[in-house]
């Protein structure tokens, strides 16, 4: 019979920040191969749950990103101005990813989604954060489905630049790199399932 009993016993658990996100110290134990138990102490950040979406055109062979400030990369001496694909927090009493993707590809993008589908729940960072994000892909027609400016909520101060790019200009950038996690996985996906769009069908 498989023991289902999590390998480690929590011996003490404390939230050391709460702001934006929350940091834990949480001491625990684990055994050993050898038969011991070892005392280890990690700090976890916890920030929420989130989904994320790459709408895109097949007709037009064009996806819908955004572009906002991202604080640590910019600290970090790269560019700040991230490209990514809609996302946000599920941050609504009861809702979940497919209703987050859907109020945010409205608000950061102006796009009213029809049919979306889910390619991962994932987490991004599993040894330090308690983050996770279920990814979608939404086929649309941007002569259609564009019914707002976008641009992210005012009274949040998001200033987010819609970008309507390509897809062959997102496979470049796919192969150089230059992604974050959850939109590179989106549009390899997108990628492998549908190479044609890419011109490489």
């Amino acid at each position: 019979m498989t023991d289902t009993r999590p390998p480690f016993t929590i011996v003490t658990r404390e939230t050391v920040w709460a702001g934006f996100c929350r940091v834990e110290r949480i001491v625990f134990d684990r055994p050993t191969a050898a038969g011991g138990v070892h005392r280890q102490t990690f700090e976890i950040e916890s920030h929420g749950r989130a989904a994320a979406v790459l709408p895109y055109d097949p007709i037009r062979r064009e996806a819908v990103l955004v572009r906002q400030l991202r604080l640590p990369q910019g600290l970090d001496g790269e560019d700040p101005m991230g490209l990514e694909i809609v996302a946000g927090l599920l941050d609504v009493d009861g809702e979940g990813p497919e209703a987050t993707v859907r109020r945010e590809a409205h608000e950061e993008a102006g796009l009213e989604l029809g049919a979306v589908e889910r390619i991962a729940a994932t987490r991004p960072s599993p040894g330090l954060s308690a983050e996770k994000v279920w990814i979608y892909l939404a086929e649309v027609d941007l002569g259609r489905a564009r019914v707002a400016d976008g641009g992210g909520l005012a009274h949040e101060g998001e200033e987010i630049e819609v970008v309507v790019l390509p897809l062959a200009e997102l496979a470049r950038l796919t192969d150089e790199g230059a992604l974050d996690l959850k939109t590179l996985y989106a549009a390899q996906t997108l990628r492998v399932r549908r190479p044609e769009l890419f011109g490489e069908g």
